[in-house]
């Protein structure tokens, strides 16, 4: 036990570990959280609405250019695409040989379908798309408005160095074995930049049940920027992590067909700020998959294979396909299913959220998902379901003795009838028109618990040698743990404390520690203070 104000020694397991592998536990996701005084993806009315302006509500009838150039070719050495231009995409493109591909503000690339027209940033290189909120970067169908449909080209793919539990792997879907190639030992490789893109109408099956997603994650390393990315009618999922911690923010999954965030292979980033809206005459029709919000493995086999699926999504806005009567039959051959599927060993963590509108709510699936939950490697909190159907909001596989509904209770989750109690300006105007997902003056949603009993945290020094001493100034007496990780995320040390009303100091000795990066995490309650430590 630890004394507050006196000086104490932590022996920590030796690490043999060099500098540049990933730490990817959900200590070192939370240094990108935004502090937020509210659930779900966005605040009280009379705040921006992130979607503004960029976002596109009806792109079946969004007029856009005819084609300028056509690229049909693979990139092998850098190479700009200029705003105005209009590509057509032809055949399966492959940025190869450490090239950079930069696509300028208001650039429109226009995918074929008869050639599966397909983008694929290889390892090593990069793509730089960069748009604005007033000049998106639009990835979209080449066929006039009205007839296009989900599946009208391949997609976008982007191929990393990162780390996953696989090596190495080949993304499906029949693609070259080399170019299509990627994981790694880089978890800070930089795949370049996607910001204020839309990606509409991808998905084509390159072999039966083997759909690309609208945007595919081999590996990509926390080096790459993803921030404000639509997409809309995929004929798979939205959004597909593989491997690797690149972190996103503002992510909108729009009328796709199977799952909207689907995480596998180890992936550990960070998620926040996300829109998911479902449209209920879209939903996966193969005969061995469901359509979920969100859909998490370890890998195929829910293996223990590291690093684990630790990726964390916070404040995040799911409306499913009964928009607010879940009492309305859906169509016939609508296969929806849950709103969060977490299974085959994943861990991944969903805080700060709101799910509605859906069959079900969450499930956990198998005794590696439910030893991850009990043992709090899967954190799921502040959360709120409103609106499932028949009010099944917690779900674990026949057999199980798992009492995920008393989990769900103790963790801040809550549960509303009504999705009206949700308190959003405008959540289901007609289809194809913008909604709005703020909350009004007086929402539940606006209540959600700030970390303030831990005012300041300071180490020192940092890097260090041999040692280094924490300062933190606390609100109130209170019990805490120190739990404190190695770079790749293995627990060292975890312990209890009590502190005092004040000032507390504690000092840690390094001197059986390998050279490298640590996490020491103070958690106090549901609060989190991550600190990072070097030492030389």
């Amino acid at each position: 036990m630890f004394a507050p104000q006196n000086k104490i020694t932590l022996k920590m397991k030796k690490n043999y570990l060099v500098l540049s592998l990933l730490f990817v536990s959900l200590l070192a996701n939370a240094q990108v959280i935004e502090p937020t005084h509210f659930r779900g993806a966005f605040a009280e009315a009379g705040s921006t609405d992130w979607t503004d302006n960029w976002a596109e509500w009806d792109p079946q009838f969004k007029p856009y250019p005819n084609t300028t150039t056509t690229v049909q070719t693979d990139i092998t050495s850098n190479t700009t695409w200029n705003s105005g231009d209009v590509i057509l995409l032809k055949n399966k493109v492959y940025v190869t040989n450490n090239a950079v591909l930069t696509i300028q503000p208001g650039c429109v690339i226009r995918g074929d379908k008869a050639t599966e027209g397909t983008l694929i940033i290889g390892r090593g290189s990069k793509i730089i798309a960069d748009g604005t909120a007033t000049n998106p970067i639009v990835f979209t169908s080449n066929y006039d408005t009205a007839q296009r449909a989900v599946g009208d080209w391949g997609g976008v793919i982007i191929l990393g160095k990162g780390i996953m539990n696989q090596g190495t792997a080949v993304v499906e879907g029949g693609l070259d074995t080399a170019k299509a190639r990627y994981g790694g030992v880089d978890s800070l490789d930089n795949s370049g930049i996607l910001r204020y893109v839309r990606i509409e109408f991808a998905g084509y099956p390159f072999q039966p049940d083997k759909e690309i997603n609208g945007l595919t994650f081999g590996a990509v390393g926390k080096g790459t920027t993803v921030d404000y990315v639509q997409c809309s009618f995929t004929n798979d999922d939205s959004f597909e992590w593989f491997g690797g911690n690149v972190n996103c923010k503002h992510l909108i999954s729009y009328s796709t067909v199977d799952d909207d965030f689907d995480t596998d292979f180890g992936y550990s980033g960070h998620v926040q700020f996300g829109l998911i809206i479902r449209d209920p005459e879209l939903s996966d029709q193969a005969a061995s998959s469901t359509s979920e919000g969100f859909e998490s493995d370890n890998d195929g086999q829910g293996s223990n294979n590291q690093p684990q699926t630790k990726a964390v999504f916070s404040n995040i806005t799911m409306v499913g396909p009964y928009r607010g009567n879940t009492a309305s039959a859906l169509p016939a051959n609508a296969d929806f299913k849950r709103c969060i599927r977490i299974r085959r060993n994943s861990a991944i963590s969903v805080l700060n959220s709101i799910f509605t509108n859906f069959n079900q709510g969450v499930s956990i699936e198998g005794a590696g998902c439910e030893d991850n939950a009990t043992g709090d490697t899967i954190q799921f909190k502040n959360n709120t379901f409103a609106s499932i159907k028949n009010d099944d909001t917690c779900s674990v596989l026949t057999g199980s003795t798992f009492n995920i509904n008393q989990w769900f209770a103790n963790n801040n989750n809550n549960y509303f009838t009504s999705s009206t109690s949700i308190g959003w300006v405008n959540p289901y105007p007609e289809l194809w028109e913008k909604p709005d997902y703020r909350l009004n003056v007086g929402s539940p949603m606006l209540s959600v618990k700030d970390i303030t009993n831990i005012i300041t945290v300071n180490a020192y020094p940092n890097p260090t040698e041999n040692s280094v001493t924490i300062e933190f100034i606390s609100k109130s007496n209170c019990s805490a743990n120190y739990i404190i990780t190695d770079i790749v995320g293995n627990e060292v040390m975890n312990e209890k404390a009590n502190f005092i009303v004040g000032k507390n100091i504690e000092t840690i000795d390094l001197t059986n520690c390998a050279n490298g990066m640590y996490f020491i995490n103070l958690k106090v309650d549901t609060e989190n203070k991550p600190i990072k430590i070097v030492k030389n």
